[in-house]
């Protein structure tokens, strides 16, 4: 398996991996593909399946006018993108990769195919250039989940593999079986192996640099959105609690008695829940592994920090997300990571269990009770829906968080406790969560045609 720590921890923008940076990417790469532009006179996006179904409210229509623009996920200023698009629709223009002028109007520049899915993935869209002697330039691309994204016909292994060919890290493995194996050969732990195969592709200075960057990334939109109050977008009107609660946690300590002497955890829902309501406004947030989950991973890694107590913060900080890294590599290859494609199961479920076993590892935990952590983190997911209200990134998502990341540190509380052996290993809980998310109708998979999206909105209509 030749993936990296960093395509799993992506810095992007919300509310969504798959249907925000996934087709961002995919609209810049469909023109940088097409060459040269000079001779463009208009572009058509055709949205499919869970893309249409749930699009809008994950703001897909756009990422994809933004990545059309030649914006990034990484790079665009999040506080820019209401006027960038609300520009580029009073003139009717948009500037292909920032170069090329052509028309375009949002009402029929973007087709919504919400009867119709694309053959390989649910998340499909299909890209148009039309050219001065009448002539078109189509590409079929499909976002896989995390903000991955393939070309028709391109396996989500060799889109992986920037140069094609076999692994050239020192501890491949694709199991986690593989990674025991490897760790009882050596003497390894897993933290160690993960960081050596990264060190086969950059220095270690740049390694640590893009660690450290991605936990400040996570620290930065936790903060931002313990002090951020208000209402959220889309038409809910979901209001923000994490800044509200925050507050009532620390001003009213002092003053009445705590009914529920849980401060840490407490907490700790509290920065999970900040994280993802900064991405459903379409904030900063790290993929990790996507953005329905973000979440997770950023509030239990503050816990590690401030509750821990570690004699080496930064180390410890290294080792977990280098870890999560690597039980997200397993779910990635094996399963799927697209709450379109086997539910919420492999995306809260995913982050929970990557957050469990980097807690472990960051604890000094054995490869063993590393990989016990992270298979109570999915065992405990198994089956769970991705059945947004409104399509939007916000109910239920933005309490799943907060009880994953609750989930995660129970899970890796359990495994640390316990010897590292167990009844039920990962990879069996991985192919059991492949093979639940097939089963799954599709309507409870990132469509908001069945759960909660559909019940809520029946029910309390007005409210929506």
């Amino acid at each position: 398996m030749d993936m990296s720590v960093f395509d799993l921890f992506k810095i992007g923008i919300g509310p969504s991996s798959s249907h925000t940076v996934g087709p961002m990417v995919a609209a810049r790469r469909f023109l940088l593909e097409c060459g040269d532009l000079s001779q463009a006179v208009g572009v058509e996006v055709h949205l499919y399946g869970s893309l249409a179904l749930t699009g809008v409210g994950h703001a897909t229509d756009k990422a994809v006018i933004l990545g059309l623009m030649g914006e990034t996920p990484q790079g665009v200023d999040p506080d820019s993108v209401e006027d960038k698009l609300a520009e580029a629709e009073l003139d009717g223009v948009l500037k292909l990769l920032g170069e090329k002028e052509v028309p375009f109007q949002y009402r029929t520049g973007l087709v919504w195919h919400k009867q119709s899915s694309l053959p390989e993935h649910p998340n499909g869209m299909k890209f148009v250039l039309q050219l001065a002697d009448g002539s078109v330039i189509e590409r079929i691309y499909y976002s896989v989940g995390g903000g991955f994204i393939t070309a028709a016909g391109e396996s989500q292994s060799r889109a992986l593999d920037a140069d094609g060919g076999a692994s050239t890290v020192p501890f491949p493995f694709d199991t986690m079986s593989d990674l025991l194996a490897q760790g009882r050969e050596h003497g390894l732990t897993i933290p160690h192996m993960l960081r050596a195969n990264e060190l086969s592709r950059m220095s270690e200075a740049e390694l640590d640099a893009g660690l450290d960057r991605i936990w400040q990334v996570m620290r930065d939109c936790i903060a931002h959105g313990l002090v951020t109050e208000g209402q959220l977008p889309g038409g809910l009107n979901v209001k923000r609690r994490a800044a509200k609660l925050w507050k009532q946690a620390h001003c009213d300590a002092g003053n009445r008695r705590n009914e529920l002497p849980h401060d840490a955890t407490h907490h700790v829902t509290l920065y999970a829940m900040a994280v993802n309501e900064e991405n459903a406004a379409g904030g900063r947030v790290v993929t990790a592994p996507t953005n329905g989950a973000a979440g997770i991973i950023p509030a239990v890694l503050r816990y590690y920090a401030e509750d821990c107590r570690p004699s080496d913060a930064a180390k410890g900080i290294r080792d977990f997300l280098l870890s999560s890294a690597a039980i997200g590599m397993l779910c990635k290859k094996n399963a799927s990571i697209s709450g379109a494609e086997v539910g919420c199961q492999g995306e809260v479920g995913v982050a929970c269990a990557m957050a469990a076993a980097g807690l472990v590892a960051a604890l000094g935990g054995s490869n063993e009770r590393i990989e016990n952590a992270a298979e109570i983190g999915i065992e405990h997911h198994l089956g769970m829906t991705c059945d947004p209200i409104g399509g939007l990134v916000q109910i239920p998502c933005i309490e799943r968080n907060g009880m994953g990341a609750i989930k995660a540190i129970t899970a890796a509380s359990l495994a640390m406790k316990g010897d590292g052996t167990h009844f039920v290993s990962l990879d069996n809980v991985i192919e059991t969560m492949r093979q639940t998310g097939y089963d799954m109708q599709a309507k409870y998979k990132e469509t908001s045609l069945g759960g909660l999206a559909i019940h809520v909105v029946t029910v309390n209509h007005a409210a929506c």
